[in-house]
């Protein structure tokens, strides 16, 4: 992959006027960019996309407060209900839900978690269009949990590590009831390991696959592995063997996307006929100092989106577009607030430089 668009693209029909298309990404609205790229963000309920993603009419007054703690410091967010998804999909095609995360979506006892009431609600709001991807709990695929420990903090050794019945009956089969044909997919965000607390690539592997043997295969799984020592060929090959999901992604501690991309083998791995980039934050920056810096995630940051590592991202993650469309594959392109500023200017940015390429190659 590189920046440069590939010189033999071919549309596969006739598309939409470049100048239309245009006109609806500077209005945030990147429905329509291309048939196989499909935009969306990290989450949805900020307040501060009100006059951007969100009516101010309608959602002005329905704002709530709840503090929240980053780096030792408590900020404010402001965030609106569930019922907005219904404006957010009238600018996006796919939101990837985070919160699935922390808690799976039935209790051990059973008892559905607010998760999965959660998700019903978003069914409930959402267009039929509608597309959701969904983090796996961090319960299945955490190896070690952050727990206090005689009251101090420590990571402990996970006794649910890749799980198949807690991974089936208290998150996927919930998730599929809940939200059917609007279910794309779910994402395997493995935690950074250091690389003298991992097991070695064989190892690694065989605990994945022995996973994935006894889990269902009807709803796509794109798997973010965030330590880069375990991005083997062993792993890689695994990956494109069993036919599963290289989820890309720009963040802390991994390879720039080119990378990733050569990594692979330059080919989508997945059986589904999709894949994911995930755009989360910058190479060589901590959560926290990413998010003191997009806070309140109104506009785009400078010091996120004006540096060199942002225009990198912006070049591969395009170029990965480019290899989508040529491959056939819808590809969804999450943007984080934290990568940008503001995540619904980061998917205008994209979709501009997509359609730069579009006028020339008529795509």
């Amino acid at each position: 992959m590189s920046a440069a668009p590939p010189p033999d693209s071919t549309p596969q029909s006739a598309p939409r006027p470049v100048e239309a298309r245009r006109a609806e990404a500077d209005a945030y609205d990147v429905r329509r960019v291309h048939p196989s790229l499909r935009f969306g963000s990290a989450s949805d309920r900020y307040a501060a996309w009100i006059g951007q993603v969100y009516p101010r009419d309608v959602w002005g007054g329905e704002v709530t407060t709840r503090k929240k703690r980053v780096g030792g410091e408590s900020v404010e967010e402001r965030l609106l209900p569930v019922a907005s998804v219904e404006d957010y999909f009238l600018h996006f095609g796919v939101l990837e839900i985070d919160s699935t995360y922390y808690r799976p979506l039935v209790e051990e006892t059973g008892k559905p978690a607010p998760g999965l009431f959660q998700l019903q609600h978003y069914n409930d709001a959402a267009p039929a269009t509608a597309r959701f991807l969904l983090k796996v709990p961090q319960q299945v695929v955490a190896r070690r949990l952050r727990r206090k420990v005689d009251g101090r903090w420590a990571y402990v050794e996970n006794p649910d590590y890749l799980d198949p019945a807690l991974f089936t009956d208290r998150f996927l089969h919930p998730a599929q009831k809940a939200l059917g044909v609007k279910l794309a997919g779910v994402i395997l965000e493995q935690p950074y390991e250091r690389a003298r607390d991992s097991p070695d690539p064989d190892t690694f592997v065989a605990e994945w696959d022995r996973f994935v043997a006894d889990v269902p295969n009807d709803t796509p799984l794109h798997f973010e592995i965030r330590s880069s020592h375990q991005l083997t060929p062993v792993y890689l090959e695994w990956l494109a063997n069993r036919d599963l999901g290289f989820c890309f992604s720009h963040w802390q501690w991994l390879p720039p996307i080119i990378d990733q991309w050569r990594l692979v083998g330059e080919r989508f791995t997945s059986a589904s006929g999709g894949a994911v980039l995930r755009l989360i934050q910058p190479r060589d920056m901590s959560f926290d100092d990413s998010f003191r810096l997009a806070y309140p995630f109104e506009m785009p940051a400078p010091g996120l989106s004006d540096t060199r590592d942002a225009r990198r991202m912006v070049d591969e993650a395009t170029a990965l577009m480019y290899q989508a469309v040529e491959a056939g594959v819808t590809l969804d392109v999450v943007c984080n607030n934290r990568a940008w500023g503001n995540a619904p200017d980061l998917a205008r940015t994209l979709a501009n430089r997509f359609l730069d390429f579009a006028e020339r190659k008529g795509a």
